[in-house]
């Protein structure tokens, strides 16, 4: 989660007065202002002007081409709230290393913090409705690598264990010491932005690349012709076998000269080999969705699909969805109209016939209220909206760390 002097994103909307209103504003938006932060992002870079930090921008896999049979790459989204009208809000790439685990880049999950709300996509594109060829799976757990260093992506890795196994081939890992020459090929997949209105981001890319300069845990890569950009980062780095050598870090703000790679080699002996050896946390009893209004929960792990138990202020501690109040779940649903009033049609589970459930708010919010006639110091409209200036004060600071830590994407259009 993004920290605000100590306080968390969504402990400081969950428990911020007129928060309520500012989300369904946001709502209203369709979330623009989470939207708003990537979309931003890279606009400095695209005139020209300097970041906060060299190196550390995001770029698209150019010069490249579809990548069908890379079932292994996968994208890294946030938790989706609704049914309807929502579109996954790509954050970075990963790669399938057993049944259950994901590798990604740690800076990936700097927007939302490790115990945040997280999905990852198997599939050839990002979409609301994917084809039968697609799959989310919520993210259970996320850990960062000990060494990781924000500033220089030392050790800028991640693993994510999924809510359940896949059936899909895991991507093969490298031994340790693998060979890496410089002039060696590799291949870089990811979901990046291509900066090409013709292939937009969320499609699955691949692209070749030229090693540089080899180092200990990290390596350097030029175009041959490809190169990793925006959306790509935590992408596999392939050699010509298909073994995972490397994940997509960093590179130039162009997309066209340089890519940063974490050597994979270099994770395995205290990060990766240990966290595939470890047992999952056994299952504890849950709360039934529907009687999330009556029971209280004192951990995480008391609540259904991995919600979140938040307590505020003293108040009996409650399982929460992202952007939605305390509530319970009721029947099977496929749109908002199903849920009469007040309720709406929200993801409980990632994906199947159960996962969307009409849900209700323990206590229906407020009526909004009449909106007063402008004057000459207001423009109207939702602008006026309480808690809509904390929104945007948050989405500012979003930007600002969006800036200094933005993930690398893979250029995977053709020129």
């Amino acid at each position: 989660m993004t920290a605000v002097h100590g306080l968390r994103v969504r402990d400081l909307l969950w428990r911020t007065p007129g928060a309520g209103a500012a989300l369904r504003v946001a709502r209203c938006l369709g979330f623009g202002v989470l939207m708003w932060l990537t979309a931003c992002a890279p606009v400095a870079e695209e005139r020209g002007e300097p970041v906060d930090t060299p190196g550390q921008t995001s770029h698209p896999i150019v010069q490249g081409t579809d990548a069908p049979d890379d079932v292994a790459t996968v994208a890294l989204v946030a938790r989706r709230t609704r049914c309807s009208g929502e579109s996954p809000l790509l954050l970075c790439s990963g790669v399938l290393i057993a049944a259950d685990v994901v590798l990604t880049a740690a800076h990936c999950l700097d927007l939302f913090g490790v115990e945040g709300a997280h999905e990852v996509f198997f599939g050839t594109t990002v979409s609301p409705t994917p084809d039968g060829s697609g799959l989310f799976v919520r993210v259970s757990e996320a850990v960062l690598h000990p060494r990781y260093v924000p500033s220089t992506h030392a050790y800028d890795a991640a693993l994510l264990r999924l809510a359940a196994p896949v059936e899909v081939s895991p991507v093969a890992l490298p031994e340790t010491g693998a060979a890496l020459s410089q002039g060696a090929r590799v291949r870089a997949v990811g979901y990046g932005d291509t900066k090409d209105v013709n292939a937009p981001s969320g499609r699955r890319r691949q692209g070749m690349l030229q090693l540089t300069s080899v180092e200990p845990a990290a390596f350097r890569a030029g175009p041959a012709p490809g190169m990793s950009c925006v959306g790509d980062s935590g992408g596999p780095v392939l050699a010509g076998d298909g073994v995972l050598v490397g994940l997509t870090v960093s590179g130039d703000v162009a997309c066209r000269a340089e890519a940063v790679n974490v050597r994979v080699d270099a994770l395995l002996e205290d990060f990766i080999h240990p966290f595939l050896a470890s047992t999952p946390p056994a299952p504890v009893s849950t709360l039934a969705p529907e009687a999330l209004c009556r029971e209280a929960c004192e951990e995480d792990a008391q609540c259904p699909s991995g919600l979140t138990c938040v307590t505020t202020e003293g108040a009996p501690g409650r399982c929460l969805l992202p952007a939605l109040r305390e509530g319970a779940f009721g029947a099977t649903c496929t749109e908002d109209s199903a849920c009469g009033a007040g309720g709406i049609c929200a993801r409980l589970e990632s994906q199947g016939e159960d996962a969307c459930r009409c849900f209700t708010p323990c206590t229906p919010p407020p009526p909004d209220p009449e909106p007063e006639a402008p004057d000459e110091a207001s423009e109207g409209g939702c602008s006026s909206a309480p808690g809509l200036v904390i929104f945007g004060v948050l989405a500012l600071v979003g930007v600002k760390r969006r800036r200094r830590f933005r993930p690398s994407k893979i250029a995977l259009h053709e020129r």
